[in-house]
C-alpha cells in the first residue's frame, strides 16, 4: 500500500502497532458493508502521523 500510495502522489501511511485494532477493525467494518468511514479515519491519522514522523527528520 505504501507503494501504491507513492505511485499515485498520496502522502503514505505506516499502520503503527498501536494502531493495529483500529485498522482491523476498520477492514472489518467495511467488508460487512458497515461503517466506511471508520478505516478512512484511521488510514488518515496514520498519514498524519508519518508526516510528523517526516517532519522530525527532515528538520
Amino acid at each position: 500500500m505504501f507503494k501504491e500510495c507513492l505511485k499515485n502522489n498520496i502522502v503514505p501511511f505506516i499502520i503503527l502497532d498501536k494502531d493495529k485494532m483500529f485498522y482491523y477493525k476498520g477492514l472489518k467494518e467495511y467488508q460487512a458493508g458497515g461503517e466506511k468511514g471508520y478505516l478512512t479515519d484511521t488510514c488518515l491519522n496514520a498519514q498524519d502521523q508519518y508526516k510528523v514522523l517526516i517532519d522530525k527528520l527532515l528538520n
